[in-house]
């Protein structure tokens, strides 16, 4: 009886200790990015690998802040996420309305299509969206950046909504024509507020997705810098000989930590509409 449970104490400590390792191996870059961040130039090529600086400096994130136009492209991209995200989830959350509490002519080939763009690969997508946002004449703008952020079918986060409205009794709806509600009216005030889970976490999702955008934004702000949003921004530290990588550190911790915090705010939420999304 003690040599089993010491057997299991073992094997309990092994995969621990094998967890553990795993962790840190993949925290590793993380950790070593902040370092850099407050490493000078000689001290990095010095003490390439180490975590940590032995003169922590807060002139790499000076610099890129006040010389290298960061504050910019912080804004920037904090206006195009928000509003992104924004029109994203009021779209997907309609569309997910519609396609799991109606039946209309057409509605699984609608799905089909739907489900068939997930195949699409998103990079064939930017010369026709570019295409479109130049019809506009909004390229190398804020709005441009948005329209080509939301843009698109969303298919996972249409998922989502759909299954979950798809899940809940016709009662209510049946409760709110009688009180004289319109299709808007019960959306908005009856099934809108029961999406508190699953508009979390696609509000997390597509938040990442906007905010870490990289090709999307390099394309439409080409010809004007000062609507680059930070991953862009980040970009422009990789000379053509010479690679600046203080400041790519300083740059990629101011582009974390937003992201971070947000998701350590609504982790809660994002886990209930995940397992509510799989339980459905």
């Amino acid at each position: 009886m003690n040599r089993d449970k010491a057997k299991r104490q073992v094997k309990t400590l092994l995969n621990h200790g094998l967890l553990l390792i795993i962790g840190l191996a993949w925290i590793y870059p993380f950790l070593w990015m902040i370092s850099a961040s407050f490493k000078d130039q000689n001290e990095f090529f010095k003490n390439k690998l180490g975590l940590i600086p032995q003169n922590p400096t807060f002139d790499n994130v000076t610099r890129i802040w006040e010389k290298a136009h960061f504050d910019t492209y912080f804004i920037n991209t904090v206006i195009v996420t928000f509003f992104a995200v924004f029109l994203v989830l009021i779209m997907t959350m309609l569309a997910g309305y519609a396609m799991g509490r109606y039946n209309f002519v057409g509605k699984k080939v609608v799905m089909m299509v739907f489900m068939s763009s997930i195949a699409i690969p998103l990079v064939s997508t930017i010369i026709p969206t570019y295409e479109v946002i130049k019809s506009m004449k909004l390229v190398g703008t804020k709005l441009g950046l948005i329209l080509a952020q939301a843009g698109g079918a969303h298919v996972i986060f249409l998922l989502l909504f759909s299954s979950f409205f798809e899940q809940i009794p016709g009662e209510l709806e049946e409760a709110a024509k009688v009180d004289g509600c319109n299709f808007f009216r019960t959306f908005f005030n009856i099934m809108m507020p029961l999406t508190k889970p699953i508009a979390t976490t696609v509000v997390i999702m597509e938040t990442i997705w906007a905010w870490n955008a990289f090709m999307l934004p390099l394309v439409l702000t080409l010809n004007n810098p000062s609507s680059r949003t930070l991953a862009v921004g980040l970009y422009a530290f990789k000379g053509e000989n010479t690679v600046d990588w203080t400041g790519i550190a300083a740059g990629g911790v101011i582009a974390v930590i937003p992201i971070i915090l947000l998701f350590i705010c609504l982790q809660k939420y994002f886990v209930e509409g995940i397992a509510g999304a799989v339980n459905s």
